[in-house]
């Protein structure tokens, strides 16, 4: 059980106690410096795991670094694939890359994605960061060696948060059915998740007692003592039973830096300068390692992604007059979070008893814990469910049909894509349930494509009576979220950003559910928002329009932006319909633009059809063919890298509308 030459059979190391926890203090240091470089990331985690993980790949597991497909291998799936840090570190101390190079974490194009994936990393066995997956994955590579007579192990490291999530217990089940003793479940066990205690947010004990009522052997360990890591996993290792084990470590979140210790802040947080430098100093890292020098790893790469940034960039709206600009003369943006917008609506309107909010761990972020921050005569109201999405779904749709107005949400990703069904069946009942399809598009950035909703249109617009809306700023998300928890019975879904977006719509802008609103370019002004003028698509009339931008989310201010380029720089007339609302459709609005402009270009921060497929179909259906072109994600998964520098690759930007109007409107 070591690093092995895969080709002779020989160990070509494995490390010794003090070694190894030499290596495990190093490990800390990269990490937090990764992290730093990163301006993001999760710290606490990733240090909770750092002494098991560089007990696996160093001491435990038989790997070859110079051969990772090696049949004969030992392999290791990192299902809580936030911890990334933690496998990267390890793997880099192994040898499968210099582990300097993990400081190019979380940045564009890098093999260091936000949430691991194997297709640009060897040494990743699969690509994780949507929790509870990872030991069903583990259970079919167990099945599969165990038929091919192959004695290899797997290991699945997963989080105790995970365990709240009932695919985790599909697989125990499975596991145990199939006598799967060639498998080892790791729980790495800090007690904390986003939301704050697990025994708070959704307890999961007794859990050694639960694996061994499910038919597993269940073993505990002190996940911070070497020797007690190293006595058990050899002990999990050897175990000739037909039973598959699981190893309880507790572990301590945020271990090795103290004002990260046992801090549920600490979980999705990369430190600052000072921050780095105490922790750095309480590792007793001095002149160990020259951080400068790996800091500057970080920098060389950035000075790369910014050269390949570049080169995706369109000729205007980035490095010219018509850039975001927060400060000058003209034209000045004010953003705020979208997020933020939903969460005023909802304190605003808490009072109402018949609301439930629902907690899936990312409460604060997604910004529904705003129901009781500043109430906490509310708190009682609000449900931790933890993280459970489907189940989250099946309760919403109960309260639902007992007369409340449950509201739930987390990522898009999640929300929309991993309970799907359950909402499907909800909206088969037109259940009054609010879903949120928070930190949605590729602007959620360096999480990378695990947590990017680039899909969910496809699947809430396709369910027969759902609603969606999709607001393109703080305001009108507030203006949304107020209509859909006052006015709208049954199934909605919302869909809003992470980042700060332009604020482009005003206090007193329409809004009116289904119907579209019309925004013109009128001329520069100090502010951005000021340089256009808002109607409802039933009151404009027609300005002899040459061009047609239809579009939802915030990518409407892209949309505005580019029909300011297209008229001072081509002299087109351009309306820019702001369709919040994508179900149901308003129809008229999208024929009336047919009928009256000769160029219809949809624009999307989601895979290509969400919305342009729609309006397509409305056009076709009615007998028209104007010129089109659709603007969106091109049929690929999202990466990691800033937000800015996401929009640019993916072609969502003020100079990528201008771009397809000029190629298909001469």
């Amino acid at each position: 059980m070591a690093i092995k030459d895969s080709k002779t059979g020989e160990i070509v190391k494995k490390f010794g106690l003090k070694e190894l926890e030499e290596k495990a203090r190093l490990m800390r240091a990269y990490q937090l410096i990764a992290l730093y470089a990163a301006g993001s990331g999760h710290s606490g985690g990733s240090l909770s795991i750092t002494d098991i993980a560089a007990a696996l790949y160093l001491n435990i597991a038989d790997h070859d670094p110079n051969n990772p497909d090696w049949e004969k291998r030992d392999r290791i799936i990192f299902s809580a694939g936030h911890k990334a840090p933690a496998l990267y570190a390890a793997l880099g101390m192994s040898g499968y890359f210099p582990v300097g190079e993990i400081m190019k974490l979380r940045k564009f194009k890098s093999s260091f994605q936000g949430h691991p994936h194997s297709l640009k990393l060897k040494g990743v066995e699969m690509s994780t960061g949507s929790l509870g997956q990872g030991l069903s994955n583990a259970v079919g590579k167990a099945l599969a060696l165990k038929e091919d007579n192959n004695d290899s192990k797997v290991f699945c490291i997963m989080g105790d948060g995970e365990q709240q999530e009932g695919q985790v217990w599909e697989a125990i089940t499975q596991a145990a059915h199939h006598d799967l003793a060639n498998l080892i479940a790791i729980v790495d066990k800090n007690d904390l998740q986003i939301d704050g205690r697990v025994k708070d947010v959704s307890d999961i004990n007794p859990l050694k007692e639960k694996y061994r009522a499910f038919g597993w052997n269940a073993l505990q360990m002190d996940g911070h003592s070497m020797d007690d890591i190293i006595a058990t996993l050899e002990r999990a290792y050897s175990i000739r039973n037909r039973k598959p084990t699981v190893v309880i470590a507790h572990t301590i979140k945020g271990k090795g830096v103290s004002f990260m210790e046992d801090e549920a802040g600490w979980h999705g947080k990369a430190p600052n300068k000072e921050q780095l430098s105490q922790a750095l100093d309480e590792l007793g890292i001095k002149d160990e390692l020259d951080v400068e020098g790996l800091l500057q790893i970080a920098e060389d790469y950035q000075q790369v992604a910014g050269v390949l940034i570049n080169e995706s960039s369109s000729g205007f709206g980035e490095n010219d007059k018509y850039k975001w600009v927060k400060e000058g003369a003209s034209m000045l943006v004010e953003t705020k979070k979208t997020r933020a917008g939903f969460g005023k609506a909802l304190s605003e309107l808490g009072d109402n008893e018949t609301i439930v909010p629902l907690g899936a761990d990312i409460s604060g972020s997604i910004s529904i814990a705003d129901f009781y921050k500043d109430h906490p005569e509310r708190k009682k109201r609000f449900k931790s469910l933890g993280i459970a999405e489907q189940s989250i779904a099946g309760v919403a749709a109960g309260l639902a049909n007992e007369g409340k107005l449950p509201v739930f949400g987390t990522y898009g990703v999640f929300s929309a894509g991993r309970a799907l069904d359950q909402i499907r069946m909800f909206v088969y009942d037109n259940a009054n349930v609010l879903v949120l399809g928070a930190h949605a598009g590729v602007s959620v950035g360096p999480d990378g494509a695990t947590h990017q909703a680039l899909e969910d249109l496809f699947a809430m617009c396709g369910l027969p009576g759902m609603n969606v809306v999709v607001p393109c700023d703080y305001e009108e998300t507030k203006k949304a979220a107020t209509y859909l928890l006052t006015a709208k019975i049954g199934s909605k879904y919302l869909r809003y950003a992470r980042e700060s977006t332009p604020v482009v719509t005003k206090e007193n802008t329409p809004f009116v559910f289904g119907n579209a609103n019309i925004i013109k370019y009128i001329g520069e002004q100090q502010e951005f928002k000021d340089a256009f003028e808002t109607k409802l698509a039933s009151e404009y009339e027609n300005k002899k329009d040459e061009v047609a931008i239809i579009a939802c989310g915030p990518i409407v201010a892209e949309a505005m932006r580019a029909a300011w380029i297209l008229k001072e720089e081509f002299g087109y007339e351009t309306r820019v319909v702001n369709m919040h609302t994508l179900k149901p459709l308003d129809e008229e609005t999208i024929i009336k633009a047919a009928q009256e402009t000769n160029c219809i270009i949809t624009a999307e921060e989601h895979q290509i059809g969400g919305l342009g497929n729609q309006i397509a179909a409305v056009i076709l259906k009615a007998g028209y063919n104007p010129k089109f072109g659709m603007i969106g994600v091109e049929d690929r998964f999202g990466e990691s890298g800033s937000p800015d520098e996401l929009a640019i690759d993916f072609k969502l930007r003020a100079g990528n509308i201008v771009d397809k109007i000029n190629k298909i409107y001469k």
